[in-house]
């Protein structure tokens, strides 16, 4: 019999003894054994912590970003090979492809949030604050790379996604990381894990995978690891608890099954395209990976007065599903896992019964396209009714993880709240209503208890992602029952893995320390002109003042002219009685322009291509006539700006770049402080300018 293979302190080893035995969940045939018996899961731990740790800590944040992007178009090649595994699983091509493409989908989201990331091993976190009267004592925040390992214990539902969307974020971070699937879909997870390891582009121990039991891993994690874990709520809850954890203080990150809702407005009717929405919606929650979601939807909450009408429909959608083999074109829905899950489904629809009716599908039997309905995992999809859902707690506490789903009826908005709260905390929610008010309600009754809501209607659907689609950078994880964790969720999930340390000193070492500017910092004579260097030229610091210019009521009446402003306060025949102002004031943006003026290096070309934008522009201290500005203009920051090809069709930028051509260049962050005669700020900015690179790729 074959045997998964584990991936462990750079070798790849089978477990001992037989294992844990693995069936197609389509034909229930053998596909081989997974067994991590015998491993030593210390030595595995302590493999990331040394070999791959400090490897990936000595990685800038683009250099990491870099790799995840190299990964995810190196996983493309090999597409073919995941999908006929995934079929294995009882995935149809629409269920696999939310898996894998969706997976691979979360390596580049990932990957693109270098850019938002300095080009070095570690970031500031947030803004500076001085700290001292005169200046010369200030406080940052600064986020580096955990020294330990992140360990992911996954569910069964989605052994691609469920892999990448938490490595793509560790990797990011500078963190290795410890891979523990679920063992009865493992074998899809191996394959990935086995052209991964292949391709060499991860560098050695950033991934291991362990195949079989987690054993006494957990018992060897430290201060400095991160623990993640996807799955029930009790099996979190059980893990969590580990003595080791408590005492270590491990962050530990649950992302629990949870009894998410969805709840149709009292606006939507028959005939209005919301009506169809909702019955869609449902339908697809429940079939796509026949219903094995954790985001899948288990409560249908509808008016009164529409229930008979909506589960009707509702059963008359389900009725069109074609189920069986997903390597026929026809079918819609697969098979469930195995054969203990749909034993476990079935076990939690008969604690449903207690307190509701079936009203679509059958428990005993289901029709099967190319396919046998016993050896094989299929299932009926099931639409229960539970007509007094404040008199039942059994709705709100039991989930049938497979395609089950529970309408129940509600009197008012209030009520359909309350009732979205007694599942005690999931990963989304839903309602479907084109009223804006009924959706501003909703959202802001019921969003202590949904990490996430979608508000569905006519507007967004053709381009909504839907109920069930966590997304790379918006928050997957919820209160309560559905684990009290966050995921991915953009630069929140790559926080995780960094340590937040706060920092004191002078403006002038902790610039030096950051590589960022920080105000009041000394600056560095640049020797010549700023603009006329070239990117990797250019130093941290390097500073300029500039002349005075005198403001005069002529400039602000000709600013106003071209401008269109004529803003009261920018005329000199104003009555400036019981305003701000004491006279004609100048305007925040003709100061910002003779900024310009001054700290440009005018007329000969130079490495600057383009100003790239303004950042953080305040205007603290009113301008007026006679009033002489000037500026202290210093390179704050600089940050990569990654070659591309611009496609053919693209219309070139405008500034002399060949079609089809690009130039290396990077971002140059600059400060710009206004000053006036008493020396006292009037404004400032972060203007932001690409600068070409000296020597071309």
């Amino acid at each position: 019999m074959t045997k998964l293979e584990n991936y462990i302190t750079g070798k790849w080893i089978t477990g001992d003894g037989e294992g844990h035995i693995l069936y197609n969940a389509v034909s229930g045939e053998i596909i081989g054994a997974a067994s991590s018996k015998g491993l030593d899961f210390k030595s595995i731990a302590d493999y990331a912590r040394t070999v791959g740790n400090p490897s990936l800590r000595k990685m800038t944040f683009h250099a990491r970003g870099n790799m995840l992007k190299a990964l995810a178009l190196h996983l493309r090649n090999h597409l073919d090979l995941f999908y006929k595994i995934s079929y294995q699983t009882g995935a149809t091509k629409a269920d696999s492809w939310v898996d894998i493409e969706g997976g691979i989908g979360n390596l580049f989201a990932n990957a693109s949030l270098r850019r938002k990331f300095p080009d070095e091993t570690f970031c500031i976190d947030g803004e500076s604050h001085n700290l001292s009267p005169n200046n010369t004592f200030m406080g940052t925040h600064i986020l580096v790379p955990k020294e330990g390992v992140a360990i992911h214990i996954n569910a069964f539902n989605f052994p691609v996604w469920g892999m990448l969307e938490k490595i793509a974020v560790n990797l990011l971070a500078g963190m290795p990381c410890i891979v523990k699937p679920a063992t009865v879909t493992s074998y899809l997870t191996e394959a990935v894990v086995k052209e991964i390891i292949a391709s060499k582009i991860l560098p050695e121990g950033a991934l291991q995978l362990i195949c079989g039991s987690a054993g006494d891993l957990l018992d060897h994690v430290t201060s400095q690891d991160v623990v993640t874990f996807t799955g029930s709520a009790a099996t979190g809850l059980l893990l969590k608890s580990n003595p080791v954890i408590l005492r270590e203080s491990v962050p530990f990150n649950m992302e629990a099954d949870s009894l998410n809702c969805i709840v149709m407005g009292a606006d939507v009717v028959p005939g209005i395209p919301e009506w169809e929405l909702f019955i869609k919606e449902i339908r697809k929650e429940m079939t796509l990976k026949a219903g094995q979601r954790c985001t899948g939807i288990r409560r249908i909450f509808v008016p009164e007065n529409r229930m008979e009408d909506m589960w009707k429909a509702i059963a008359a959608s389900l009725s069109q599903t074609t189920i069986g083999n997903p390597l026929n074109a026809t079918v819609r829905m697969g098979s469930l896992a195995g054969q203990i899950q749909r034993r476990e489904v079935k076990d939690q629809v008969q604690k449903l019964l207690a307190s509701s009716q079936i009203v679509y599908g059958s428990l005993d039997s289901v029709d099967v396209i190319d396919a046998d309905s016993t050896t094989g995992a299929f299932m009926s999809p099931v639409l229960l009714m539970n007509e007094k859902p404040f008199a039942s707690k059994e709705a709100h506490e039991v989930e049938a993880f497979g395609p089950v789903s529970t309408i129940m009826p509600y009197k008012n908005l209030e009520e359909a709240i309350v009732l979205s709260k007694l599942g005690k905390g999931s990963l989304c929610s839903t309602i479907v209503t084109a009223d804006y008010k009924q959706a501003r309600h909703y959202v802001i009754g019921a969003a202590t208890h949904h990490g996430r809501i979608l508000v569905l209607n006519n507007e967004c659907a053709r381009e909504s992602t839907g109920h069930g689609s966590p997304l790379p950078l918006l928050v997957h994880g919820g209160p309560g029952r559905a684990g009290g964790g966050e995921e991915m969720g953009g630069l929140r999930g790559v926080k995780h893995y960094l340590q937040r340390t706060a920092l004191q000193g002078s403006p002038t070492t902790i610039t030096e320390i950051t590589n960022v500017y920080q105000p009041n910092a000394k600056g560095k004579d640049p020797g010549i002109h700023p603009f006329k260097k070239y990117f990797e030229e250019l130093q941290i610091g390097d500073q300029i003042i500039t002349e005075k210019r005198a403001i005069t009521s002529e400039d602000i009446d000709k600013f106003a002219d071209l401008s269109g402003d004529h803003f009261y306060a920018h005329i000199k025949t104003t009555d400036f009685n019981g305003t701000m102002f004491e006279q004609q004031v100048a305007h925040g943006y003709f100061i910002m322009s003779v900024a310009a003026g001054l700290f440009v290096d005018s007329y000969d070309k130079n490495p600057v291509l383009l100003n790239y934008g303004i950042d953080e522009l305040r205007f603290t201290k009113p301008v007026y006539p006679g009033a002489e500005v000037y500026i202290r203009f210093t390179c704050k920051e600089k940050l990569p700006n990654d070659k591309r090809v611009i496609e053919k069709q693209e219309v070139p930028i405008a500034i002399g770049i060949k079609r089809g051509d690009d130039i290396d260049k990077g971002i140059v962050k600059w400060l710009v402080e206004f000053f006036d005669e008493t020396n006292e700020i009037t404004g400032v900015a972060t203007i932001l300018t690409m600068v070409a690179k000296k020597n071309q790729s």
